[in-house]
């Protein structure tokens, strides 16, 4: 400690890290409190908030020492970045795909048929213009490969996707929710 006191410019990659740290924690924790998930959320802030609460300390204590002010930025900006990224590489939660197709009663059962659940809808466009509406409710971590699919099956096809909160109890066709989903 007497070292970081004679030489503060020590502390920059100190301050720097863990407020990458923390405020990752933060973002991915906002993301999770979204999602619903309320122990996970609650686990993250406490180890978000005691890295904080250091950084900061280092940084008001030292405040004759800009660039600590600087790293403590410098770390809040990184962190936000390394935080969405976190929690896409979890991509926790489940998601609403609408799409529609112009090749009535081709798509939903070749999806049906690779293993995703999905309604299906008859409709049209006006006269002599039959569309086939889905809604699939899918896990995050899934939707990639699924557009793929759609993309290759039915390259006309327009679709949408939309995160969902919550999936609530149903005839056990849809994806359940557990606690890191």
């Amino acid at each position: 400690m007497e070292l970081l006191v004679q030489y503060p410019f020590l502390l920059v990659p100190l301050i720097f890290f863990a407020r990458v740290a923390d405020v990752s924690l933060g973002t991915f924790r906002t993301i999770v409190v979204f999602r619903g998930n309320k122990l996970l959320a609650s686990v993250i802030g406490f180890f978000e908030i005691m890295i904080w609460l250091v950084a900061a300390g280092q940084v008001l204590t030292n405040l004759d020492h800009w660039y600590l002010a600087v790293a403590y930025a410098g770390g809040f900006a990184v962190g936000n970045y390394v935080g969405i990224s976190i929690e896409s590489h979890f991509a926790i939660g489940n998601e609403l795909i609408r799409c529609i197709s112009f090749n009535r009663d081709v798509l939903a059962d070749k999806l049906r048929d690779a293993g995703f659940k999905l309604v299906s809808v008859d409709g049209d466009m006006g006269d002599a213009k039959p569309v086939e509406v889905l809604f699939i409710i899918e896990k995050r971590r899934n939707i990639p490969p699924l557009i793929r699919l759609i993309k290759t099956l039915d390259p006309s096809a327009v679709y949408s996707v939309s995160d969902i909160k919550s999936v609530y109890d149903g005839p056990g066709l849809l994806p359940r929710r557990r606690l890191f989903s």
